[in-house]
């Protein structure tokens, strides 16, 4: 997969993202197999999942485009990927289960996509800091209110800790720093790959939790309850 950016050395900022083979033999139809179906488990995995899959080589063939052209060209294709994933077909509603939250997560995170940096910022409009990038994607997401500072966010206690990498999911926070102290968090959006508002100068975006300047500052994670 095309990678979204290449890892940055700029200080983070701080707070104030079958082939079938041929036969000459004519065998038996199989007996016809029981219909499979399909788990809401395994709808909302899909749906959690899909999105993310199909938007990450299209944002990273995007680079070069205008701020605004990029962010309405990401919010259209989020939009139209998460209807063609719709729970409620089946006489389910998608935000009532895990899946569609963690959508409503990644819908709103990536939407953000080009935002600049802000000491303290909390809004799009004025921009954001890293801790309000994620405090402002699940208040507005979900309406679930999170510590203001990244330090608060990685210690809140009725968040599962996540201590080891491969067992991130999408939408779990993660938390950077040095000698054990947290200054900086993003959201985990799947394929080794962090949403987060970097520091001064840039704009949100999506970067890599293997390999770089953030995987060698990587802690832990979070697993906010939904």
């Amino acid at each position: 997969m095309a990678a979204i950016a290449q890892a940055q050395t700029a200080p983070a900022g701080v707070d104030a993202a079958s082939t079938q083979a041929s036969t000459d033999v004519v065998s038996p139809a199989p007996a016809p197999s029981k219909p499979v179906t399909t788990s809401v488990k395994e709808k909302a995995a899909e749906a959690a999942t899909a999105p993310l899959s199909a938007l990450l080589p299209r944002l990273a063939a995007s680079d070069t485009l205008p701020l605004v052209d990029r962010s309405a060209m990401v919010a259209g294709d989020i939009s139209k990927l998460l209807a063609a994933y719709d729970l409620s077909k089946e006489g389910v509603v998608a935000q009532e289960q895990q899946g569609g939250k963690v959508q409503a997560v990644l819908q709103r995170a990536l939407a953000l996509m080009g935002t600049p940096y802000r000491w303290g910022g909390t809004s799009p409009d004025s921009g954001f800091d890293c801790s309000g990038l994620v405090g402002y994607v699940f208040r507005t997401a979900l309406g679930i209110e999170l510590p203001r500072v990244s330090r608060d966010m990685a210690s809140k206690a009725d968040a599962e800790l996540v201590a080891a990498r491969e067992e991130l999911r999408q939408g779990d926070l993660v938390f950077f720093g040095l000698k054990g102290r947290v200054n900086h968090v993003g959201i985990y959006v799947g394929e080794g790959r962090f949403l987060h508002s970097p520091s001064r100068g840039k704009d949100v975006r999506v970067d890599s939790l293997l390999t770089g300047y953030w995987a060698n500052r990587y802690l832990s994670g979070r697993r906010v309850a939904m």
